[in-house]
């Protein structure tokens, strides 16, 4: 079993009751409002207890409205602005208006019967340069009596926005924004959004832009954790996610590396617990995550879920799902909290996904494993110099909700042909269970060419990865089949000559389109977290049917390996099928589809195309007596929107 050395510090356990003002902050305990943080609520459940579209009634769900990325003020006064289609964005709901970073990062402010404009932010200069930028996942809000902010990140920026007008807030930081540049980076990106505890706003996730989580050598900066006060702007606290010298953690990077190393990000989501005052931030991989022999040691916090106090920033409990990383398998995904009960015992739990393919679960207030978390041991490296972690943490429940490992067993066999073109593919790699390391690309006419793994790096889970039902206890979880080859190649002659080894990565090959592992290649699966099993799981699409190799076969839905994020309701799961504005664009990896499943038993119930694929996480919520659901979509070649459905 895991040791609580290798797990996490002391835990410090206390309570206080944050008296808060704003219909944005709420108990963990009270009703939220409605969809006041992107992720649903602090708790990152993507939950909402609405039913006017349920079972019976969502056939006739139908677009009500569509909204561009970003408002034609801009694009109009821009003629060559040219805003990514890959729209993150999911809009929040205060005060009966919608706020959402748009598709260069600005917050815009839309009506949410019509998605008419109520106002836009204004940009840092009136300049192209000025408006350029990309989307956050989602902002936040504050209040204090008639005192309401947004908070966003964009670009290298937090800001402060007067809810009412769209201006800046003059009294925080300069001006209305704080500039998140670290000392010594060239420039910041901001995170995935801001989070507010009490009168502190959280931020994670800005990222050098020199950095690379993976192939970078040394010298990418950390990705610290900042709390600012939400008034003024002052930096309250900085948590260093690579430790400084006698800090705890430190320990854990040998060979002086410790200073060398940095990312580290928390750039998905976080979460909080508003009356514990604790805030959840999952933390990625380290510098270089394929070559790890100049950084002996656990490497502490990377690929970490760690709970602060957001008061002061101090570590209150810690647990590393990934010791020593190789693989870039990011602690991502949302740390989405909900309350469960196990063996007749209330847990205040916190769940985590990671790429993996694991959900870990926590109770959120002293970090102990719901159930048991074995340390147990994994295939060595085979690479001079590396010095590989001799085990990984399994947890003993839930199960895991993605296959791990490959093997010739799990190749596709849909026809004999291709079963054996799939065969002597992967005969050229090393194949293995999961946490199989990097291997060495070989010269030999015998040798390989790198290990072939799944998870790979675009991992089982990612950031869309998540949803919680606080009525039932159920998880739900999206994975999907990516897998990686993970090589290494002598370094001489490259940028770096201090390196040991390079790591030319590469996608796993396809059979002219066809993934070489068995499908699903996308599927959902439902958790029943008080009993720590597994309930349904489901292909989610019916993926790739028209390939030429494929007709005439009899197959069942195959799955699309997409990021697509779920919306839970009363009675349905929402879900996408993803986009092909990022990441691999094979033909198994997006679609326009749209489906609502009986989240009891993972029945499709209705289904429609939209007008591109899922980008970001859909929300929903009530206006004026009617529930509205509305979702980013975008594509290679259509521009980012938002669009809202709705009954007649």
């Amino acid at each position: 079993m895991v040791t609580l050395a290798r797990r996490c510090g002391a835990a410090v356990v206390w309570a206080v009751c944050l008296m808060v003002a704003g219909a944005g902050v709420h108990a963990q305990n009270a009703d939220p409002p409605p969809w006041s943080y992107f992720g649903g609520s602090s708790a990152f459940t993507r939950y909402a207890p609405l039913d006017q579209i349920d079972r019976q009634t969502v056939r006739d769900l139908r677009i009500v409205w569509r909204r561009p990325a970003i408002d034609s003020t801009l694009t109009q006064a821009f003629p060559a602005l040219r805003p990514s289609n890959y729209l993150r964005s999911t809009p929040i709901l205060i005060d009966g208006i919608l706020y959402a970073s748009n598709a260069v990062g600005l917050v815009e402010a839309f009506d949410p019967g019509t998605g008419a404009t109520i106002w836009t932010q204004p940009p840092p200069s009136s300049t192209l340069a000025g408006v350029a930028g990309r989307a956050a996942h989602g902002v936040a809000f504050w209040a204090d009596g008639d005192d309401r902010r947004i908070l966003s990140l964009r670009n290298s920026s937090l800001y402060a926005l007067d809810a009412r007008s769209g201006q800046p807030v003059a009294a925080f930081g300069d001006g209305g924004r704080v500039d998140l540049t670290p000392n010594g980076a060239r420039v910041a990106n901001g995170g995935a959004s801001p989070i507010v505890i009490g009168d502190v706003v959280v931020v994670a996730g800005t990222v050098d832009g020199a950095g690379d989580s993976g192939v970078r050598w040394k010298g990418s900066l950390a990705e610290n954790v900042r709390g600012y006060d939400v008034r003024t702007g002052a930096l309250r606290w900085t948590f260093h996610v690579v430790p400084r010298p006698a800090e705890f953690g430190a320990e854990t990077w040998g060979d002086g590396s410790l200073a060398l190393s940095g990312d580290l990000g928390a750039w998905c989501c976080l979460s909080a617990d508003l009356e514990l005052g604790y805030v959840y931030v999952p933390l990625t991989a380290p510098t270089a995550a394929y070559y790890g022999g100049h950084r002996p040691g656990d490497n502490l916090f990377s690929n970490s879920l760690v709970a602060l106090d957001a008061e002061t920033g101090e570590r209150v409990w810690h647990f590393q799902m990934v010791h020593h990383d190789l693989w870039e398998y990011d602690t991502i995904g949302p740390p989405t909290l909900g309350e469960i009960t196990v063996e007749g015992r209330r847990i205040r739990a916190v769940m985590q996904p990671s790429k993996t393919g694991f959900l870990y679960v926590f109770d959120r207030v002293t970090g102990e494993p719901v159930w048991p978390i074995e340390e147990r041991p994994v295939p060595p490296s085979a690479v001079p110099g590396e010095r590989a972690s001799p085990t990984q943490p399994f947890p003993t429940k839930p199960p895991p909700f993605a296959h791990h490992g490959v093997t010739q067993a799990d190749l596709i066999d849909f026809t004999p042909a291709l079963q054996a073109r799939a065969r002597d593919v992967a005969s050229t790699f090393t194949l293995g269970p999961i946490f199989t390391p990097p291997s060495l690309v070989s010269d030999q006419s015998d040798g390989t060419q790198g290990t072939l793994a799944l998870p790979g790096s675009w991992g089982s889970g990612n950031w869309n990865t998540g949803a919680f039902d606080p009525e039932t206890g159920f998880y739900y979880a999206f994975s999907h089949v990516v897998p990686r080859v993970y090589r290494l190649a002598d370094a001489s002659g490259q940028p770096g000559a201090e390196m040991t080894y390079y790591s030319p990565n590469r996608d796993a090959p396809y059979l002219d389109g066809i993934p070489l592992i068995k499908p699903p290649w996308g599927r959902i699966t439902a958790i029943d977290l008080n009993r720590g099993e597994h309930v349904w799981q489901v292909a989610n699409g019916e993926g790739i049917r028209d390939h030429e190799a494929l007709r005439g076969l009899d197959l069942r839905p195959l799955g699309v390996a997409s990021r697509p994020v779920a919306l839970v309701t009363r009675t349905l799961l929402f879900l996408g099928e993803g986009s092909n504005v990022f990441g691999g664009i094979q033909p198994n990896m997006w679609g326009s589809g749209f489906r609502a499943y009986d989240k009891a038993s993972g029945r499709v119930v209705w289904q429609t195309e939209l007008p591109a694929g899922t980008t970001g996480g859909p929300m929903t919520y009530m206006h004026a007596g009617r529930q509205y659901i509305v979702v980013p979509i975008g594509a290679t070649d259509h521009a980012a929107e938002w669009v809202a459905l709705a009954l007649p």
